[in-house]
């Protein structure tokens, strides 16, 4: 069934997102709490592009080569928006450059990891590309559906040309 997955390679645009950021790890995942505080503040967020949600991962570099679920990284919860001046002084700023990513779209449980174990074990090694040391990402749409096995996302790896 992974195998079918296709990537798309997307020249992203950089972004402005809004929203709350937590440091955790795999093994400590504040990610539901993260949301759980970002929600109330969207609908106080004026300059929102879209309706999307952004769920974000800054990773330490070399965070794939020596994987540890217990390592810690940067969770954001995000929206994009056209401009940060009226965003309530609780919400932080974050400046997504542009670059080259790997975009996937996935459809199941927000809780399977057999998806992310396929793009890093099996397609990356495979395809002409290297992991890049910028932002992960997934793009929350009108079908996500948190932990539903009929939720859509897409997911955003970024990527460079392999040396």
């Amino acid at each position: 069934m992974k195998s079918e997955i296709v990537a798309r390679i997307v020249k992203c645009e950089p972004k402005k997102l809004v929203g709350l950021s937590v440091t955790m790890s795999l093994v400590n995942n504040l990610t539901g709490q993260l949301w759980g505080r970002m929600g109330p503040e969207i609908k106080t967020i004026v300059d929102r592009a879209s309706d999307d949600k952004i769920s974000l991962q800054v990773y330490p570099s070399d965070y794939y080569l020596a994987f540890n679920p217990a390592r810690e990284f940067e969770k954001w919860a995000l929206v994009e928006v056209t401009s940060s001046d009226q965003v309530s002084e609780y919400l932080k700023t974050f400046e997504l450059e542009g670059g080259l990513y790997a975009v996937f779209d996935y459809k199941g449980s927000s809780n399977d990891p057999s998806i992310l174990q396929y793009i890093f074990s099996q397609w990356i090694p495979q395809s002409e590309y290297a992991v890049d040391d910028r932002p992960h990402f997934e793009v929350l749409g009108a079908n996500y559906r948190n932990n539903d096995p009929k939720s859509e996302e897409e997911i955003w790896i970024p990527i460079k040309a392999r040396s």
